[in-house]
């Protein structure tokens, strides 16, 4: 019997297999927990990656198209999800996006609606996203999101650093508002992992190297399945009155100074 035995969990961001989404979905499966993935912008693409979960492909693993910038898809998303299943227990943000004028050293240049795009699609999807499924979460459930230490300035990081810097208020807001519905809202800060979406942040690899040098567990860029093992723990009931908390998962470099 695993710790999400039974729990229905709803998990975005599901694009390549080497992404924290994927070992997510991939654990809490093991964990005895029914999937649902949401895809954007190519549901053929989460489709396919989906075939490779350990349900395999399974034509009962729903993928529901979601862009969480778009309010007629947040709408109709409880009815699309409530089609497979009758409640869920948990849901997983995994969703950043930025446009690269934003990005690399550009942070005096940024035009507004570049920067609007990348916390709408980043920050503000936090509470639209929870909004939308807490219909579905009667029975009370856990949101987990995804987020990079937002305490430093990290070069080349720039407005996305500030975005990420308000997922983790919007978390913490979003704890206080939805608590009394039995929901809990916390956050995995996880290390620098050599993914897709890393791959597009200039400079990336410079970063990385701060974790070579200064974790005192060692990190692995290349392995997200830490993260991954977090997220599940804090969907699972092992955590029941834990809510609004950012959970470190980069081998120790945040207590670390120079």
């Amino acid at each position: 019997m695993g710790i999400l035995d039974g729990k229905n969990i709803l998990v975005t961001g599901v694009l390549t297999q080497n992404s924290i989404a994927f070992h997510v979905a991939r654990i809490a499966q093991e964990e005895g927990a029914r999937i649902l993935l949401t895809a954007y912008p190519r549901r053929t693409l989460t489709e396919r990656i989906a075939k490779r979960l350990p349900s395999g492909p399974d034509a009962s693993l729903p993928v529901l198209e979601l862009d969480v910038t778009n309010a007629e898809q947040l709408r109709t998303l409880p009815d699309r999800i409530s089609a497979h299943v009758s409640h869920l227990d948990g849901v997983v943000h995994a969703i950043g996006a930025a446009p690269q004028t934003v990005l690399g050293g550009n942070f005096l240049g940024a035009s507004w609606e570049d920067v609007a795009a990348a916390v709408h699609a980043s920050t503000y999807s936090l509470k639209s996203l929870t909004a939308a499924c807490l219909p579905l979460m009667k029975g009370g459930g856990s949101v987990v999101g995804l987020d990079f230490d937002a305490s430093q300035a990290w070069p080349l990081y720039d407005w996305m650093g500030v975005a990420k810097a308000g997922l983790e208020s919007c978390a913490r807001y979003l704890a206080r508002y939805v608590g009394p519905h039995g929901v809990r809202v916390n956050l995995v800060a996880a290390g620098p992992l050599d993914t897709p979406a890393a791959q597009g942040i200039p400079g990336f690899h410079d970063v990385a190297d701060v974790w070579t040098d200064r974790a005192p567990l060692g990190w692995d860029i290349d392995d997200p399945a830490p993260a991954a093992k977090a997220c599940v723990a804090l969907l699972s009931d092992w955590f029941p009155a834990t809510t609004g908390e950012i959970v470190h998962v980069d081998g120790g470099v945040n207590v670390i100074g120079a």
